[in-house]
Formats: structure tokens, C-alpha cells, sequence
């Protein structure tokens, strides 16, 4: 019915004319294209979801310090960071469907270390090969699908690309939970990542490159052939989008990089607004709740590994269930009301998990061990892990038995296992349930407001001829902020605790809300020239500011009188 109605729509003019029997084809092949391309969504969402429970088991099969820990989730946001700023060359030089292909090689390759090892800097390459990967392939499936696409199904398939990245956070959870009681089970949950890869390579191996491609290196004839295959129908319809693809790059060609930071058309406003955006989206601390999801449910009362990595589960649900009012309704509602409201709801909820962690009388400061016992104890206990993952029998259990011989050691023993007895009633109180809940309110608020929207503003602000440069520019800063805030989120909560943390995070939440609300243009029912016009003109922000605070006075002035 869709692809009836959209025929209708480009038959209009010419109501004589059939609807071609091949269009609903076609419809059905660049589907299958942007699905293929989409699989890249999946791939990093699975790989984000996945990190937080894999770290639960490699933290203490290798007995990793807090350092080690932020060096194994940040390995990822490195390898990611690296192709953000040298995989420009390739896509311009290569093409997409061929960086579509080296990242899926990419992926493998990374997970074939990851697999075949097990240490920690294997874990770190193969996490940094990975990340390149996965990296790539989201850039380059966004401008494929945008460039394959007719523009009345180009939101829609973009779109999708986000709704198949939280689908893969919530794969990533669940298949870590499933794996956590199997022996090495990370191995299995990092390598179901390897037949998505093969999918898509096999599947890019058939499909043709972007048109829009093919145009920038001069081969207009074969664009020709591969929009004929992709559109059919009518060929005056296809001579005009190919007449825009000619004129759109003759436009980029027009600007320089280096306007980017210039005050030409408040560029450099623009640019400042986007990077803004990024770095707030990181600083709120959804990276880290992400990455770290595990290991802060299990020091908040989900005492075994299994618990906290299943309830860490619902954070993949909840992100796909509130992604979705974000798809259906971004045209109706707009992205900076979607970005107040998630602001508030984030802040509040933040607020509220800091107050809990206070008040459940857990004196929670570390995230990074396994136990929360007096000192000499938990070295103990670490003795007792370590030795028993390092498969020193012997030593073990002579170390162990002379440890626990004496009277006075069996008392401490008991003494200490009572300790963390009453200590795992207290923290399975109501108030550990409260935190899940608060935990999920948050993660549903940055899934329909941060998550989505930023890259929806971000790719609305900037002028035809500069966007794909300035997303560049933010894309880096992005993952530039998320790579600093994920190799110091445990060292910092080690020195602040954990309460302070979620307080900070809380009131970056603040900022952020203030900030759309002076900052983020609104864009709703607005075309992509009528924003670019008004972000144009001279001394935006200022008029902005000035407007908002004449208005003000204005106000207050009328209630004197």
C-alpha cells in the first residue's frame, strides 16, 4: 500500500501513465539495501551493550584494577575516535559500499583477538579493531542509505538506523546474560558479533555503490544505471535527482573546511551549538551508566554477576521501547521540545538515584570490586579468587589452610561472612529496586530525547555545503568526550563516590536544559533553508538572549504598573 501511494505521488502529473510494475521492486530494493546497510547500527549497538557484563567476568578472570577496567571499555571508544578522524580519506576515495566492506572485515578480524587470546592487551586491540570497524560502518551505512534513498522513504531509513543501534544494546545485554553461567562465556558473547559481519559483506558484495559516488568520481553513466535499478519509472524523474546530486556536490565544492570555524553565515555558532550538543549527550553520563551498568547494579544490591547482568538487560529494552515515541513522533513534537523534556526527566532521575545511594547505608565509593568487605578481608578473598583463577591448586589451598588454621582466623572469618550477610540483606532492601527503577526512568529519558535527537538538530543546523564536514568535526568531538569520561568515570568515583558522580551528572543535566532552551534553534515544520536562513544572520545568539531578556523586563514592568 505504501509503495502504491508513493507511485501515486510521482504519477500525479502524468495520471495517463500505469503505475510501473517494477517500481514496487525497486521500493523493494533499496529496502533491502538500507537493511543491509542498517546491520551496522546493530553491530555497535551490540557492542556497546555487550561491554558492561563481559566486564563483570574479565575484571575478575584477570583480576583487573580500576585502571585496567577503563582501559578494556575505552579500548572501543579509541578504535572508534582513531577512524572518526582518518576515515574521511577512505569514504571520499573509496566509496561507502567499499568502506561497508573493509569495516565488516575490520569487525572480524577484531573479534577473531578477542576470541583466540585471553589477556588484557589482547582484549584492548581486538576492542580498538572493533571499534574501527563498527566506527566506520555506521558512517559510512548513514551517508550510503541517505544517498540511495528517495527522499520520501530518506528520513524513514535513516531513522532506522538509530531504532537498530538500541535493537543491538538490548542484544548485547541479553546475550552477555545468557553466556554469564557458561564457562568463558565472553568468548561466545563477543564472537555472535562475526555472522552480522559476514552478512553484510556478502550482501555489499551484490549490492551497487551510491550513486551520488558514482557522480563525485565522474561516472555519470553508471549513476544513471544504478538509479534506473533503484527508482524505475519515470526517467524525467530520475534525470532531475541525478541534476540535484551534480548541483548538490558542485555546492560543497564551493566551501572550505577552514569556514567551518569562521563567522561566514555564524558557521563557527553553528559548529560551537553542535559540539555543545555532543559533549553534553557524554557529560549526562550515559556512556558510563551504559558501559558500566553491571558493575554499578551489582555494588548496588544485585549481588551476584547473574542478577545484575540480567537486570541490566531491562536497560536494552527500555532503550528500544523509548526510542520508539522518538521515530514516530520527532515531526509532530520537534526535537528541542524532545530535548527539554528528556533533560528534566534524566536530572530528576539522577537526582533521585544519588539520594537512594545515600540513604541506603552502603557507603558505596568503589565499582570496581567484587566484594564490599573490610580491607584485610577483601585481600583475603581477592587471595582466594585470584589463585583459584590462576589455577594454583597447590598454592591455594596450602596458602588458605595455613591462613585459616587458627582459632583467631576462624573467628574472623565467620565475623566477616556475617558482615557481608547483613550487608547483602541491607542492600537488597526495597531501595535496590527503587535504583533499578530510577536507572530505567533515566535511560528512557536520554532514548527518546539525547539519543535520537542531537544527530537530528546536528544534521539540520549547517548548510548543505558544509554539513558533512561538520558532522565530521562533531562526530570526533563525540567520541573524543565519550573516550576522556569512560577512562576516568572509576578512577573519579573511586576518589568522589558514587553519590557525587550521579549528582554531577544530575546537574550537567541542568546545563543542558538551559542551554537548548537559549541555544538549539527550533526547527519543527521548518525546512532546511528557512533554519539556515535565521541561523545565518549576524549575531544570532545575542538577538536571541536580548529578545528573551527584553521580553522579561517587559513583563515585569506590565505587573509593576
Amino acid at each position: 500500500m505504501a509503495a502504491d501511494n508513493s507511485c501515486k505521488e510521482t504519477l500525479e502529473d502524468s495520471s495517463q501513465m500505469h503505475c510501473p510494475s517494477k517500481f514496487t521492486g525497486c521500493i523493494w530494493r533499496v529496502a533491502v539495501a538500507a537493511m543491509m546497510a542498517n546491520l551496522s547500527g546493530l553491530m555497535l549497538g551490540y557492542e556497546m551493550g555487550l561491554t558492561s557484563s563481559v566486564l563483570l567476568q574479565l575484571r575478575e578472570r584477570l583480576s583487573l584494577s580500576c585502571q585496567e577496567q577503563e582501559v578494556l571499555v575505552s579500548a572501543h571508544v579509541v578504535g572508534a575516535l582513531f577512524i572518526c578522524l582518518a576515515g574521511g580519506p577512505i569514504l571520499d576515495r573509496y566509496g561507502r559500499r567499499c568502506s561497508l566492506l573493509l569495516s565488516a572485515v575490520l569487525v572480524v578480524l577484531g573479534t577473531l583477538v578477542l576470541i583466540s587470546i585471553t589477556s588484557l592487551v589482547s582484549l584492548a586491540v581486538g576492542r580498538v579493531i572493533v571499534g574501527m570497524g563498527t566506527c566506520l560502518s555506521g558512517t559510512a551505512a548513514c551517508l550510503y542509505i541517505a544517498e540511495i534513498s528517495p527522499r520520501e522513504r530518506r528520513g524513514l531509513l535513516i531513522t532506522l538506523y538509530e531504532f537498530m543501534l538500541v535493537l543491538g544494546v538490548m542484544l548485547g545485554f541479553s546475550c552477555s546474560y545468557a553466556f554469564t553461567a557458561v564457562p568463558h562465556g565472553w568468548t561466545f558473547t563477543f564472537g555472535l558479533v562475526i555472522p552480522l559481519a559476514i552478512l553484510q559483506f556478502g550482501a555489499f558484495m551484490f549490492l551497487p555503490p551510491s550513486p551520488r559516488f558514482l557522480v563525485a568520481q565522474g561516472n555519470v553513466e553508471k549513476a544513471r544505471l544504478v538509479l534506473q535499478k533503484m527508482r524505475g519509472g519515470i526517467q524525467e524523474d530520475m534525470e532531475v535527482e541525478l541534476r540535484d546530486i551534480q548541483a548538490g556536490l558542485k555546492a560543497e565544492s564551493e566551501h572550505s573546511f577552514s569556514e567551518l570555524f569562521s563567522s561566514k553565515a555564524n558557521l563557527r555558532a553553528r559548529l560551537l551549538t553542535g559540539v555543545a550538543l555532543v559533549f553534553l549527550q557524554q557529560a549526562t553520563g550515559q556512556p558510563n551508566i551504559l558501559s558500566y551498568a553491571s558493575p554499578l547494579l551489582r555494588s548496588m544490591g544485585f549481588t551476584t554477576d547473574d542478577a545484575a547482568t540480567l537486570a541490566s538487560t531491562g536497560f536494552g529494552v527500555v532503550k528500544v521501547v523509548g526510542t520508539i515515541p522518538a521515530v514516530m513522533l520527532v515531526d509532530r513534537v520537534g526535537p528541542k521540545s524532545f530535548l527539554c523534556v528528556g533533560a528534566v526527566v534524566m536530572g530528576l532521575s539522577l537526582a533521585t538515584l544519588g539520594t537512594l545511594t545515600l540513604q541506603s547505608h552502603t557507603h558505596l565509593t568503589s565499582l570496581c570490586k567484587s566484594h564490599t568487605l573490610d580491607n584485610n578481608t577483601d585481600q583475603m578473598w581477592d587471595l582466594n579468587w585470584t589463585t583459584t583463577e590462576k589455577d594454583n591448586d597447590t598454592f591455594y589451598l596450602d596458602t588458605f589452610s595455613s591462613t585459616w588454621d587458627t582459632e583467631e582466623a576462624q573467628r574472623t572469618l565467620k565475623t566477616s561472612q556475617s558482615a557481608l550477610d547483613d550487608q547483602t540483606q541491607t542492600i537488597s532492601s526495597p531501595l535496590k529496586w527503587a535504583s533499578l527503577v530510577t536507572l530505567l526512568v533515566y535511560v528512557a529519558g536520554f532514548s527518546f530525547s539525547l539519543g535520537p535527537m542531537v544527530y537530528v538538530v546536528i544534521s539540520e543546523i549547517f548548510p548543505m555545503g558544509v554539513r558533512g564536514r561538520a558532522a565530521s568535526v562533531v562526530g570526533a568531538v563525540n567520541w573524543a568526550t565519550n573516550l576522556l569520561i569512560s577512562m576516568t568515570f572509576l578512577t573519579v568515583t573511586e576518589t568522589v563516590g558514587l553519590p557525587s558522580m550521579l549528582f554531577l551528572y544530575a546537574g550537567m543535566c541542568f546545563v543542558l536544559l538551559v542551554f537548548v532552551i537559549l541555544c538549539v534553534p527550533e526547527t519543527k515544520g521548518r525546512t532546511l533553508e528557512e533554519i539556515s536562513k535565521e541561523l545565518a544572520r549576524k549575531n544570532y545568539f545575542e538577538v536571541r538572549l536580548c529578545t528573551k531578556r527584553h521580553t522579561q523586563e517587559s513583563l515585569m514592568s506590565g505587573a509593576a504598573h
